[in-house]
């Protein structure tokens, strides 16, 4: 089945978001089962993911990805991404 652009599948084009979405969602799993540190390290990752497709893809490719211009998705993306990593990983004692 093709599209109606460039006779790409309309699907292709939300790949690299349900990809994102996936790694997020295992992220919230994790979370959920009582272990946040490995959940939230898995949701920067997804942050990270998403900012590394965002940075190889065209617009049409990356296509929900693209919200904003490249740079500025680039940044945020993988800006957030890191933050969310460094924070879950320095954290020594939580409330359990």
């Amino acid at each position: 089945m093709t599209g109606g652009f460039g006779g790409k599948t309309r699907a292709s084009a939300h790949f690299p978001f349900a990809a994102v979405v996936l790694v997020a969602l295992i992220g919230f799993l994790r979370i959920a089962m009582q272990h946040w540190r490995q959940g939230s390290v898995l949701i920067g990752v997804a942050l990270v993911l998403a900012a590394v497709l965002r940075a190889l893809l065209t617009n049409e490719q990356a296509g929900l990805l693209a919200i904003r211009s490249r740079a500025i998705d680039i940044l945020l993306y993988g800006g957030l991404g890191v933050v969310i990593v460094v924070v879950a990983m320095t954290i020594t004692r939580g409330p359990f």
